[in-house]
């Protein structure tokens, strides 16, 4: 548990906080926006190639639960630190560009790094906010991912184009590393905890699995991310397809600004208004009506805008619901860690499924897919709900 009395600046906290998830996200945005600069450099390398970008996430899907585990057992200050300066030190080295085997392994490494932030950095938030602001904090959080990829988009191509492939990889070292300084000195330090003693065995981890996802508390935030993540990456890519290619740059930009700016709005107007599963319900409920839009004959431009703002709702208000539903910091990072893990496998999972979809059954399949994951959201955030209440009775 972070010492209250120790956090003399928690604003700024919060945004140091929120600058360590952008150096997180960035470990994914710096391959996956230059890629063809990645892919002109290991020209020899083929198809796996594409394992620079997803391997990342392999140890989130495996592994997430557990890392919320060992942050909370460990120290999530202790932890946190090393995990920037493991990301800074990944960075440095593939800055020298070195042969794809190594690349590839510092890559499973950064993974390491990535997955330590994402469950670390959101629950020592939730910790440092107030009850009246904490919605909002956890908003801020929920936009990590598309502001990086954002800025990547925007100042990363120019770096590269103007310095080179390897002075992408030293900035993003440089902002983990003075992060991690800034941190070492304002973050405060933890009670002691004589629970934190480290003894997961195999049987432990399964059991710790079956404990989080039965729990309607840990389990609920994670559930639903696991819906949002298998489609919103995945309609990023497929649904500028649809766009006239004069308009097409103009949406591909406009929809992840529009998630970004309805999910800030959701954090200052909505969420102090509205729990944070409600809200996510909400958004979801949104989201489906949006969809069937694109049955009509109309400008489709717009309708693409409108649905990634409308799940803004779900990825503010879903990060929102961890510290509403539970109140102790250890929950808080199982939570998180469940969060890890739901939405790597549905990054990993959304896109390939969707353009299969897209493939076999052309735009009506992938209409219909968006359907079921939005309606089996709302139906899984309903029967949590109920468990929670059977609970309290």
């Amino acid at each position: 548990m972070i010492s209250s009395t120790t956090a003399k600046s928690p604003i700024v906290l919060v945004l140091i906080l929120w600058v360590a998830g952008l150096g997180a996200a960035m470990q994914f945005a710096k391959i996956s926006v230059i890629f063809p600069y990645i892919r002109e450099q290991y020209s020899t390398a083929g198809s796996e190639i594409g394992l620079l970008v997803s391997i990342i996430g392999f140890l989130g899907i495996g592994l997430g639960l557990f890392a919320g585990l060992i942050v909370a057992r460990i120290g999530f200050r202790r932890l946190l630190l090393s995990a920037l300066i493991l990301g800074a030190l990944m960075s440095l080295y593939q800055a020298t560009l070195p042969p794809f085997s190594m690349m590839l392994f510092s890559r499973l490494i950064e993974g390491a790094s990535h997955l330590v932030i994402v469950v670390a950095a959101p629950t020592l938030i939730a910790q440092l906010s107030s009850d009246r602001y904490r919605g909002l904090a956890m908003t801020l959080w929920s936009t990590f991912f598309g502001v990086a990829f954002a800025l990547v988009a925007w100042l990363g191509i120019l770096l590269v184009e103007a310095y080179g492939l390897a002075s992408i990889f030293i900035v993003h070292a440089v902002i983990l590393a003075t992060t991690a300084a800034i941190l070492m000195v304002l973050l405060p330090s933890q009670k002691a905890n004589n629970g934190n003693e480290i003894s997961l065995s195999i049987l432990d981890i399964l059991q710790e699995h079956i404990q989080a996802y039965r729990s309607p508390y840990i389990a609920a935030p994670a559930m639903g991310w696991l819906f949002y993540t298998l489609t919103f990456v995945s309609l990023l890519t497929v649904l500028p397809d649809l766009i006239p290619a004069q308009e097409r740059v103009f949406v591909a930009g406009a929809m992840p600004i529009a998630s970004i700016v309805i999910s800030l709005m959701c954090g200052a107007f909505i969420l102090p208004r509205l729990p944070a599963v409600n809200t996510t319900i909400l958004g979801f409920i949104l989201a489906l009506g949006v969809i069937q839009l694109l049955w009509l004959e109309i400008d489709k431009s717009w309708v693409c805008i409108a649905l990634l703002g409308v799940l803004g709702l779900v990825q503010s208000a879903s990060f929102a619901a961890i510290p509403q539903l539970n109140k102790d910091a250890e929950a808080q990072a199982r939570a998180n860690g469940t969060m890890a893990q739901m939405g790597n496998l549905g990054n990993t999972l959304g896109t390939p499924l969707l353009l299969a979809l897209l493939t076999t059954f052309n735009f009506e399949g992938v209409i219909w897919a968006m359907t079921f994951c939005y309606s089996a959201a709302i139906a899984t955030h309903i029967f949590m709900a109920r468990r929670r209440r059977k609970f309290v009775e």
